[in-house]
């Protein structure tokens, strides 16, 4: 069986690097981005199941990419978790209208990522 794959999308290496073990630990495969230009060029490439977006991003925040990612065939229905440091009062709503299957504050729960993740791989 293949594995899915995410695409974890934060400029924070300590972070990028937590959540690929955990993932990993999981039976994700992973992929990574840094900046929202790249975000968008390595997704079109890796054509992920599921993306993990920080809304902090160097290039662009994160709602510039789930803006651009409705534009691109390959990654329309791709969902995508916010993971941010952001205000939740101020930015959860918008992510969700945003297209965002769920909204996380930094530092996140890593269980109740996980099940996140695994509710929005199953639709």
């Amino acid at each position: 069986m293949d594995r899915n794959k995410i695409l974890i999308i934060e400029d924070d290496p300590d972070l990028r690097r937590g959540l690929n073990i955990r993932l990993r630990a999981s039976n994700y495969d992973t992929a990574f981005a840094a900046d929202a230009v790249m975000a968008l060029s390595i997704a079109k490439k890796e054509e992920p199941d599921l993306i993990l977006l920080d809304l902090g991003l160097p290039g662009g925040d994160g709602f510039l990419v789930l803006d651009r990612m409705k534009n691109i065939a390959a990654l329309a229905c791709t969902p995508v978790i916010v993971v941010s440091a952001r205000d939740p009062k101020a930015n959860e709503q918008r992510a969700l209208a945003a297209g965002a299957e769920a909204f996380f504050q930094k530092p996140v729960d890593n269980d109740q990522l996980m099940k996140a993740i695994q509710r929005a791989l199953m639709k």
